[in-house]
Order: structure tokens, then sequence, then C-alpha cells
């Protein structure tokens, strides 16, 4: 970390970006010391994506000066910030899957004479920078597609380093990491930073920023509404109240009192689902007008359980039922017939079309009811749409842009709309029970969201269960799961461990029961 009378490593005054009808920036500060791990606060829309574009020479600002060692510089594309010392490790890493972790790390500047690539020189240079940061262990001329997320984030940090990075732009580095891939990913953090190396790291989770950050700047709708504070010491109302306006940081609305009658058929009820290798003899259930949440570490078998229910993973024992009726297993076609709908986990990959508009995103899975002799309307598509995306205060307003331009959040709400239109064309009003999508299936909603989308998603999650659906949501975080939930599921290493109402559980108790025994225990002989 430098002293006061040394020049930092990079400093932004008063930077200014527009696109049409959007002002991203609006005179934003940025000061990041050598050796120091800077974060980097903001919901989304706030800017930080924007921000991150300009320092990676993605975007060049209309005004506002950009200082590297002291000297004003400005980046006309992003070889030229990779070659100045800059490197950006997206949230989406950029990585290619059929390539070996050695072509990763030099992919762009492969190392050759007269045109012919040195291979073996490459993948000892690659050995050489994992080796930097701790893990020797990965194997070079592996394919990264064959890696895990917690890997992947290590080559990626592992082509900063071959660039010779001096600064590490980290977006959202731990959105896909394990508890222990989280803290060896500290330790990795630590060990640059030990070098010289300055790092901005970007996270929602409040928790990490005290664990591994120096400093914090928070965004606030473009503006920079705090700078340089220290992170130790700045309490988390401060920070959230900066952000938001607000004091907490989940904010979930009021559960309404329910009773279940005993007798009653439940809305979904899945027995002794199993699927080899990733969850077994898994039984629960949902009712009608219930959130029911399921926690656990990452590789519980939590995500692919959600999946196996919706028909995109076919189980090799068990049996799942929507109102009594048995779904035939990898059939996602019966499944959203009889009224489940699924968000997953990778909503940019799995769920939008990135390059497309709006209103086609969220009448993607009615599109048939738009179309007559082959030809589709779009003006009743985009009727259809808005009326959703007022329901759900889509922000900023329209559906004609395309969905890519939209915060994480209200992509979230995008994706959640496209199950509340009425399959059979009347668009008066969302779907209801006995209608329609009867049963969500969340699979973390609000990964990547900012602390404000997170309270209009609860309440829209709520809105949805006091209207009669189901939801069975998987979470990450345990707040969320105990404040939003009726019912809470425990997983650890493909099995339920406990059930009971979110009111007679706490955090340290969750947390203690699906971590207990999970990675340390398991890795032994």
């Amino acid at each position: 970390m430098t002293t006061t009378d040394e020049v930092p490593l990079l400093e932004l005054h008063d930077i200014v970006k527009t696109f049409p009808g959007v002002r991203a920036l609006d005179g934003v500060q940025l000061q990041v010391a050598a050796g120091e791990v800077h974060c980097l606060l903001g919901q989304n829309g706030a800017g930080k994506s924007t921000l991150i574009k300009v320092l990676a020479g993605v975007h060049k600002p209309d005004s506002g000066s950009m200082l590297w060692h002291g000297s004003e510089v400005s980046f006309s594309n992003p070889q030229a910030a990779t070659k100045a010392g800059i490197a950006t490790i997206y949230q989406e890493l950029d990585l290619v899957d059929d390539l070996s972790v050695a072509e990763n790390i030099f992919l762009g500047h492969e190392q050759s004479i007269q045109g012919f690539v040195r291979r073996e020189h490459m993948r000892s240079d690659a050995r050489a920078v994992l080796a930097r940061l701790g893990h020797g262990e990965i194997p070079v001329s592996r394919k990264v597609g064959r890696l895990s997320s917690a890997a992947k984030q290590i080559v990626s940090m592992g082509r900063a380093l071959s660039h010779e990075a001096q600064l590490i732009v980290m977006d959202e580095p731990s959105a896909v990491l394990a508890h222990d891939e989280v803290a060896n990913l500290f330790r990795v953090v630590r060990e640059l930073t030990s070098r010289g190396i300055a790092v901005i790291y970007i996270s929602h989770r409040l928790e990490e920023l005290r664990q591994i950050g120096d400093r914090v700047t928070v965004l606030k709708d473009g503006r920079t509404s705090a700078v340089n504070l220290p992170v130790k010491t700045t309490t988390t109302d401060d920070l959230v109240r900066r952000m938001t306006g607000r004091t907490i940081e989940y904010v979930f609305p009021e559960r309404r009192p329910r009773r279940v009658e005993s007798d009653s058929v439940p809305l979904l009820d899945v027995r002794g689902l199993t699927r080899i290798g990733e969850f077994r003899d898994i039984s629960l259930s949902v009712h009608a007008g219930e959130i029911v949440g399921i926690t656990g570490l990452v590789g519980s078998g939590r995500s692919e359980l959600l999946e196996t229910i919706y028909g995109a993973r076919k189980a090799q024992a068990g049996s799942v039922s929507v109102q009594g009726r048995a779904l035939p297993h990898g059939r996602i076609d019966r499944a959203v017939r009889a009224g489940l709908g699924l968000a997953p986990e990778e909503r940019k990959a799995q769920a939008l079309i990135l390059e497309d508009r709006i209103y086609r995103n969220v009448t993607l899975s009615t599109f048939a009811q738009y179309a007559t002799a082959g030809l589709t309307s779009a003006s009743a598509e985009r009727t259809a749409a808005k009326r959703i995306a007022d329901l759900l205060a889509l922000q900023p307003s329209g559906v004609t842009r395309p969905v890519k331009t939209l915060s994480g959040g209200n992509q979230q709400k995008v994706v959640l709309g496209r199950w509340l239109l009425d399959p059979d064309g009347d668009q008066s009003a969302p779907r209801r029970r006995g209608r329609g999508t009867k049963l969500l299936l969340l699979d973390e909603p609000t990964r990547g969201v900012d602390v404000g989308a997170r309270a209009d998603l609860y309440r829209v999650i709520r809105r949805l269960a006091d209207d009669g659906m189901g939801v069975l949501m998987v979470s990450s975080e345990v707040p969320e799961v105990l404040g939003l939930a009726d019912r809470v599921l425990l997983m650890r290493e493909g099995h339920l461990i406990r059930e009971a109402a979110a009111g007679d559980l706490d955090e340290e108790t969750v947390l203690d029961l699906v971590m207990a025994g999970s990675l340390l225990e398991v890795s032994q002989p």
C-alpha cells in the first residue's frame, strides 16, 4: 500500500461517459495505490461495468482524465490497456474451453519463432506463471473446459500475469466459487498484492470486502458517492446507505401467516429422486402459495436437483408429481405444460438472448400465441411484455431495447416475467393459480444483483406466492433463504440433511450444518 507522498498507480478524475439516452458515468473519481485491494461498490446500473470498460480500453471517456503512474494516458483499445499493465477478469470469464490452459494463458501473445508456436516453451512458462499463483498442480495441457470454476479463475489470473499486469480488475470473482475456493482466491489475491500488484475488487458480498479489501469507492447513479473509505472501519450501514439511501442490506417483504392442510395435495411432490454422483434419495414438497428455499455449499447438488425436477436432467430413480400427476423424467416440454418455469443460475448463458429485445425475451415461452399463419405480431408481443414490465417495475421502462443493456437485477425480472404471461393470450393479468405457470424454480435469483434490485425481486417473488404460485428457490445467500422462504431445506454432499420452518433457523446454525464434514473430511483417503 502506498504512503501519502507516493504517486498513486492509477487516478481517474471527473470521468464522463454517455450513451444514447443514458449518462452512465457522471464525473467519477477513483484512486488506486500499488499493492492494495481497492473495492468498488455500487448497485447494478451504478456505472461499475462502464468504468471497468473505460479502464480496459473498451470505452473511451467523453471527458475527464486518467493518470497511470502519474502520467495522463488514453487507451484506444483493450490491447493498449493490457500493454500498459492493466488486466481485467470479467464475471463471465473470457476463456476458450477447447484450448489448453497454456494456450489460454498466452492467448493473443503466443510465443513463436518465424510464425511457429513454441508450444513446449509456452507450457513451461505457463507452469511458472501458475506456480507464482500457488497452483502449479493445474495441468497446463488440459483443456480449460474440463477445469472447475475455481481453476478457471486461476487461469484468468495467470493470463493477466503473463502480460506482466500491475493492476488486475476482478469483477465478482467469487460468484461461482465454493466456500473453500473463496478462501483460496483471497490467498492468491494477497500473494499478488504482496508483490506490489494492485487489485480492483468488485463484489456485492459486503462480508468479503472486510476480509480482503483495504479501501473502498462507492458509485451511485453514475457518480462517486464515496472515495477511499477504509474498509475495516466503515460500517455496513454506511456503505449500503451510500449505495442505495437505505441502511440495511437485505429488505424482505412481510410473510403472511399461512396454513397447509395435512391432507392437501402438494403442488410439487418429489419422492426419492436420485442422480448418481450428484444427489440421492431426495424427497420434498411445495404447496401453492409457499416459498421453499434450498441452501448448501456449491457442489452439494442444489442446482442439479432443480434442473432434474424441471426435466433438464434425467433422474435415475424417484418421481416428480405436479398436483398429483406424475411427470416423465427428462422432459422439459411436459414440465412446462404442467406449469413449471425455471429461472436458471446462468441467466445470460441459459435464459436470455442478450442481443434480442426485451419483449422478445419475455414472450419466448409463449411465442406461438403471437403467431398467425407463421407470422408473428410484434405489436401484440410488445403490448403483452409491457404489461409484465410494468408489473415488475422494470427499469429503464420500455421493452424495445436489447436485453443486454439492462442491469443484472432487471435482466432477472425479464426471466421471471417470461413465466407470468398467460399462455392463452389473455394478458389482462399475470398468470394466476390454476393457469399457466404454477411453480417457479429459481436458481440463485439474486446472483450478481445489487442491494436495491434484490429488494425489488424479493417483493415480486413474495407477491407471486401470495397470489397462489409455488416457489422452490436455491440460494447460497443464507440470510436471503431465511428472510424470504417459508420453509428451508439444507443440502450437503447430495443429501437433504434438515428441513425446518425459516423462523426456526438462524444463519450460524445453517452454516454449521451445511459445512460440517464437507471439505477436508471428504478429501481424506
